[in-house]
């Protein structure tokens, strides 16, 4: 069977989507999982476009050891260079360099003609093989370009020395049937690398008409090598194509594509958890293979004929992506050696401060719960994972409400040993809490979204708040966990605070 290289953009493109801004640290806290996911190539962001987005691409770029790191330019000189340059710790880097060919794009956006974009294609990659030994080209808007010229554009960066050609649906226009033509006349008439071997072709498809899987899958049938997306299809408009949709999509009809990936299967959903957690966007219920009704069945019949057998109404198994049912039973008297056994049976690897950590948390949660779940555990380590220098310190609070009294708060924060209390008013409990903190901390900053869900079933669950804050052009995402939902909303916000505080 032929290997389907996958080719991760959750760091870059996934992060453009509204509410999905990663700072460095998430970047590379999740580049590390992906790595451990096993995908072909991490594109870890766009250099040139921030300082933050330089630092985080060499951050990554650093820390990879096997798979390749992949960093954004525009098919000019001064992006090159700083995307070889945000390179330069990667062992395995490649520059990815791209222009729009449609006319539509040449005329709107860039006021350029279509010899002027075939001159800065030739130049632009001819220059970043100067600077790197991996070099792939895209062609945005491929699937609204003239095929004619489409060609001439990917068979100039061929010949300049590109060794993998992308042919992006940038806006989700592309229909299966077309996809498949287009990758397998491209196929039969793209130009080959220097050395006489074939170029890798790869797809880079967008959700806007709900087909950006349907249409990847239907470009490797006809050829592609690569295919582009992110984890839970996150991205910008209706998201890019899921790649843990496309992985399983490979297993569980791989006979019929004749393709396989070399994608670590046990820890797709784990990845997909650590991706909801990173941006504080849950993953939907029906969404496919990670979702939580996923392998969940109502209907009577179904129920039966799953308890028979599995496969009447189950194509993979939970297993399989990572999800084990057979919870060993935790407690207040479970010492560090269970816990971190079923750590690491759940897949995770915490280097020595982390699990610390993690299992100071454990053992906080087993003196308020009688027993911590499977679920308890992820969220609890993935809660350690993100903890960031504290300025400020949840020491206490009192919360007073009802139907006849306004909703009143008295909070109390530590900041380098020193007690900082303050006491307001607000439209319910929560909302006096926070204005508490506000007065405290002196930031200004907006609230633009609150959520919370159950971790767990049963009254003694744990409860995950999500907050984000903007300031100014910026917007963080803070988490909390605890099994007092007043508790973990104020985590929440106080880490978003601390956040601002430390950028």
């Amino acid at each position: 069977m032929r290997k389907i290289k996958i080719f991760d953009t959750t760091l870059r493109d996934g992060e453009q989507a509204p509410g999905c801004t990663m700072n460095p640290r998430e970047k590379l806290e999740l580049a590390r999982q992906l790595e451990r996911l096993g995908v072909d190539v991490v594109e870890a962001g766009f250099p040139v476009s921030s300082p933050d987005d330089a630092q985080a691409v060499r951050e990554v770029a650093q820390a990879l050891t096997h798979t390749t790191v992949a960093a954004l330019c525009r098919a000019v000189r001064g992006d090159v260079e700083a995307a070889a340059k945000a390179l330069e710790p990667a062992k395995k880097p490649r520059l990815h360099i791209f222009i729009a060919t449609s006319d539509l794009h040449l005329r709107e956006k860039l006021n350029i003609t279509r010899e002027k974009a075939l001159e800065m294609i030739a130049e632009s990659v001819a220059y970043a093989c100067t600077r790197c030994g991996d070099v792939e080209f895209s062609a945005e808007d491929a699937t609204r370009s003239d095929r004619e010229f489409l060609l001439t554009a990917l068979n100039t960066a061929v010949d300049a020395g590109a060794s993998t050609i992308n042919v992006p649906d940038t806006v989700g226009y592309i229909t299966p049937e077309e996809m498949g033509e287009l990758i397998a006349w491209l196929r039969e008439n793209l130009h080959r690398k220097k050395d006489g071997s074939p170029v890798t072709l790869s797809v880079h498809c967008h959700n806007d008409l709900g087909m950006a899987v349907a249409n990847s899958l239907a470009a490797i049938r006809a050829g592609a090598d690569q295919v582009e997306g992110t984890i839970n299809g996150i991205g910008e408009r209706a998201g890019n194509v899921a790649l843990e949709e496309i992985i399983m999509a490979l297993d569980t009809r791989g006979q019929l594509y004749q393709a396989q990936t070399g994608i670590n299967l046990r820890q797709i959903y784990r990845t997909c958890r650590l991706v909801s957690t990173v941006i504080g966007q849950k993953i939907p219920p029906n969404k496919p293979v990670v979702g939580r009704n996923a392998f969940n069945h109502e209907a009577g019949i179904h129920q039966h004929g799953v308890l028979k057998n599995p496969l009447t109404y189950e194509i993979m198994s939970p297993e399989t992506i990572g999800i084990y049912d057979n919870d060993l039973v935790l407690g207040k008297h479970s010492g560090k050696h269970a816990f971190i056994q079923r750590v690491e049976e759940l897949g995770y690897t915490l280097p020595g401060e982390l699990l610390e950590r993690a299992f100071t948390r454990f053992l906080a949660l087993a003196d308020r719960k009688k027993t911590v779940t499977n679920k308890d555990i992820e969220a609890i380590v993935g809660a350690a994972g993100y903890t960031i220098p504290e300025t400020y310190k949840l020491h206490s609070f009192v919360v007073n409400s009802g139907t006849v009294i306004s909703a009143t708060a008295v909070v109390k924060l530590l900041r380098d040993g020193e007690e900082m209390e303050h006491v307001a008013r607000g439209d319910g409990p929560i909302d006096a809490a926070f204005k508490a903190i506000d007065r405290i901390v002196k930031v200004g900053f907006q609230l633009v979204n609150y959520s919370i869900h159950s971790v767990t079933e049963g009254e003694d669950a744990q409860g995950e708040v999500v907050v984000k804050l903007r300031q100014g052009n910026h917007t963080v995402t803070g988490r909390g966990l605890s099994t007092d939902i007043f508790e973990a909303s104020l985590k929440a916000y106080l880490n978003a605070v601390n956040k601002i505080i430390a950028q």
